[in-house]
């Protein structure tokens, strides 16, 4: 009988993961004489020597937790018998310290993509129907019902046409400091390259959050001709008539938009992670971080994101930022992501799931060191708060919450493609940009073959290396970008709905 298997991720690791699908039975063997004391599920951790109490459980080569309890060589290290430590103190870090030098540039990658009057560039071709409050959603979600099966078929260069729908807009204090975030979120969103910087905009007329406030320094998208107030109509039928009017002279525009050759510098990637499990960090989030690194020496900006999954690992991070002032800038964002949660008597333990535990992530902190493999190798270019734009090139971590949705909605404001990661399994999806879904199990792109575009548990099983998952991606990446290429997302039309970051007070 073959040896059963697991994967030591650092040589420092006093653990591994179990990666046989069946997980390892009582008594099984592994190479080099280690064997488990118990059924150990797949992906969940065995001890690879004995553990004493109040030593550190390595994995990594990072602290995760401190053993309470000794644990003898080859048990299953459970949640319950680690303490959680404390997270890295933001005073004590390393700025700028070890900046990786530059990749060699990879040059005449392209893609075939929409440019804009702005000179951003799409990935879709799509009419946008912004809304400044959720009471007007409804009328404008029966005209888009209406337009998809009356008109657009007339438009066939045109990919869709989407409702920028949200629970936002009145009721709230808007003056409040908070407010900024998802205010300035939903106008990146509302302007964003795949609807070509010009989107219809619906008012209801009296709420909180007028057209003027939502677009301020880009008031020229305020024009009659594609403003619409729906206390301003009579009646819902003229109103719907109006939506159609205003929708039909802007989808004749897009429809003569052809995409153009474009160098893959243009690419604004957005990087995810949900449904974590522990096979994250050493398959798909590593694989992910290898494309990030293509795209990088591409000229492309890539995001990552996701406060609480960074915090635990932001020591390894504040090293790698290109200087100090962007290391400062991280530590900002680590800062106020403390003091919100302290402020809701919450802190960074609140957020595995029990998916993420089911998956045989412990704790916080391991989901957080394999969060950032995400990240990849090069250096830190920037830092972007809550809901704001992105303009530098490279590697940059623009903060959000670790929500899946509410990450996804700020990162709209700058990506125009995102690749999600999962362990567990999430059919997530946006949209106004592609969403490559990438496995970290093969177990998971078997069950579910029609929702999962690449399968990274490949790299586990040892049928393909990080490096070529990662190029496989890379390539995924711009076919998709190009139209070449259709995500399982978009194939099935799975959208969720935008959730904007509000940490402001409602009223």
């Amino acid at each position: 009988m073959a040896p059963s298997r697991c994967i030591r991720v650092h040589e420092r690791d006093n653990v591994a993961i179990v990666v046989d699908p069946e997980g390892a039975r009582s008594g099984a063997e592994f190479s080099g004489g280690l064997t488990a004391r118990e059924h150990i599920p797949q992906s969940h951790k065995i001890a690879i020597s004995t553990i004493e109490r109040g030593s550190p459980v390595l994995r990594y080569g990072q602290i995760i937790g401190r053993a309470n309890r000794a644990i003898p060589a080859g048990s299953w290290v459970r949640e319950e018998m680690l303490d959680l430590p404390a997270a890295p103190a933001l005073e004590q870090l390393a700025l700028a310290t070890n900046v990786p030098a530059p990749l060699p540039p990879l040059e005449g990658r392209t893609f075939q993509g929409f440019r804009n009057a702005d000179g951003s560039v799409g990935t879709k071709n799509i009419l946008g129907i912004t809304t400044t409050v959720q009471c007007v959603a409804p009328t404008v979600d029966y005209a888009v019902r209406r337009l998809k099966t009356e008109v657009l078929p007339r438009y066939p260069n045109v990919d869709d046409i989407v409702a920028i729908t949200h629970t936002y807009g009145c009721g709230i204090a808007i003056e409040a400091p908070g407010a900024a975030i998802p205010i300035r979120t939903l106008k990146h969103i509302s302007l964003h390259p795949n609807v070509a910087g010009q989107p219809l905009v619906v008012s209801l007329g009296c709420e909180k959050l007028q057209p003027q406030r939502l677009f301020a320094n880009a008031l020229p998208v305020l024009e009659d001709s594609n403003l619409i107030r729906l206390q301003d109509q009579r009646g819902f039928a003229e109103t719907v008539a109006a939506l159609m009017r205003a929708a039909e002279r802007q989808l004749e525009f897009l429809n003569r938009r052809e995409r153009r050759m474009c160098p893959a510098s243009e690419l604004v990637v957005g990087l995810q992670c949900g449904g974590s499990d522990a096979f994250s960090g050493v398959t798909c989030n590593p694989a992910v971080g290898y494309a990030a690194d293509l795209l990088v020496r591409a000229g492309a900006t890539v995001l990552f994101s996701e406060v609480t999954e960074v915090r635990d690992a932001v020591h390894l991070l504040t090293p790698r930022a290109v200087n100090e002032r962007v290391a400062l800038d991280l530590i900002r964002e680590m800062r106020w992501y403390d003091d919100y949660l302290a402020k809701g008597q919450a802190d960074r333990s609140a957020n595995p799931t029990p998916g993420n535990k089911r998956g045989g992530l412990a704790n916080v902190v391991e989901k957080a060191l394999g969060s950032i493999a995400k990240a990849g190798s090069t250096a830190l270019m920037a830092v972007a708060g809550h809901g704001e734009r992105v303009t530098a090139k490279g590697l940059v971590f623009a903060a959000t919450p670790a929500s899946d949705f509410i990450c996804g909605t700020q990162q709209l404001a700058s990506m125009n493609l995102h690749i999600f990661t999962t362990g567990e399994g999430s059919p997530y999806g946006l949209a106004l940009v592609p969403v490559v879904k990438v496995s970290s199990r093969t177990a998971l792109a078997e069950k579910w073959p029609d929702l999962i575009d690449i399968d990274a548990g490949r790299v586990a099983t040892g049928d393909c290396t990080l490096e070529e998952a990662g190029r496989e991606i890379f390539e995924f990446v711009l076919d998709v970008a190009s139209g070449r290429k259709k995500t399982w997302a978009d194939h099935w039309g799975l959208h969720n709905a935008l959730a904007p970051f509000n940490p402001g007070p409602v009223t």
